[in-house]
């Protein structure tokens, strides 16, 4: 079995060039792209008071999210896997890389052997604010993990 690698994917110009980078450096790697819904984005619409909000975010938030990941796919020249998860972004790249296996599917998942993702570049005051996804997995990751600035 060759290589396995998870890219994720946010959306971003950033993500794409993470992508492109994995395609060029692993040539024979299994790409898989991963886009997190992240439930917390949800704040706003979800508790607008009204019924169906939270299924009316969530479908929207889906349908950005295979948005994104077709066209990222479609920046590169290969066969790239897509994968869409509900979740925490850094725990839930974590969980992927780690084998998780998608909900709903009963056969076992496969462990990454590499993740790759971009890195929006925040520093100081706003890193501490927002969080950064690239440090935490960097810093909790199991496999290895390569930052694309």
């Amino acid at each position: 079995m060759g290589k396995r690698i998870l890219v994720a994917i946010d959306g971003s110009a950033e993500a794409a060039e993470a992508l492109q980078f994995a395609a060029t450096e692993w040539p024979d790697a299994e790409l898989t792209a991963l886009h997190v819904i992240n439930p917390a984005d949800s704040a706003t619409g979800a508790e607008g008071g009204f019924p169906g909000a939270a299924d009316q975010w969530y479908d929207s938030a889906k349908q950005r999210g295979e948005r994104v990941l077709s066209e990222a796919a479609a920046t590169v020249d290969r066969e790239v896997e897509t994968r869409l998860e509900v979740g925490r972004p850094t725990a839930t790249i974590l969980g992927v890389a780690g084998g998780e296996k998608p909900v709903g599917e009963d056969d076992p998942a496969e462990p990454f052997d590499h993740v790759v993702l971009a890195s929006q570049g925040r520093t100081g005051l706003s890193r501490v604010l927002l969080g950064s996804v690239a440090e935490g997995v960097v810093r909790r990751a199991e496999v290895p993990v390569t930052v694309v600035r």
